[in-house]
């Protein structure tokens, strides 16, 4: 795995400043590519000083990782709360569908920044789909258990439930820049839980 960020204790203005930092960081990212962006970038449109940035990370790859692993984690955490009050677990689908294709909206270079993880590290572009694989893995062995849908491989189910939300939101977030159409995700909640066949 690549660097770890260096470990300095933070006032609130400290974190602020590192937070600061991850969020101009992911627009640069997003906009420019990993390979195309600089640390000069990052810490010109956030309006610090090289030495600022070398206080919270040691190299732009550090940045990079620990931005793809806070969007990792706060957006898991954001579905999590949202089908909490989930009924059953269609309900608990779709309510998840939205919550992510909302929070993409919110962070279209998330597609980007994910996709381009592949090429700057390897091992964390794995770490990010089997993270986001647990979730759904969770969810179906409970769905499984009392019996609310068929006994199938979880892990294969998650990676195509994966799949489809990636794709929706790829399709109409990342290239139109629009909301996914409501009767839409409800073709594909349907294709879901009743599949092709007539």
């Amino acid at each position: 795995m690549s660097e770890i960020p260096n470990t300095i204790p933070l006032t609130k203005k400290g974190e602020k400043t590192r937070q600061h930092l991850l969020a101009i960081a992911e627009q640069v990212f997003g906009e420019k590519g990993y390979f195309n962006a600089s640390i000069v970038d990052i810490t010109q449109q956030a309006k610090v000083a090289q030495g600022t940035f070398y206080n919270y990370f040691p190299s732009k790859q550090a940045i990079f990782e620990e931005l793809v692993r806070n969007m990792s984690q706060i957006f898991r955490s954001e579905i999590r709360n949202a089908i909490k009050a989930a009924k059953s677990f269609e309900e608990s689908q779709r309510i998840g569908f939205k919550t992510f294709f909302a929070w993409v909206k919110d962070h279209r270079n998330l597609y980007s920044i994910v996709q381009q993880t592949v090429l700057v590290d390897e091992q964390l572009y794995r770490w990010y789909y089997e993270r986001l694989a647990s979730g759904y893995i969770k969810g179906l062995e409970e769905a499984m258990g009392i019996e609310e849908i068929k006994q199938y491989d979880t892990e294969t189910i998650a990676y195509c439930l994966m799949g489809i939300s990636q794709f929706l939101g790829m399709r109409w977030i990342y290239w139109e820049n629009q909301n996914v159409p409501e009767a839409l995700l409800e073709d594909a909640i349907a294709f879901i839980f009743n599949g092709l066949k007539k």
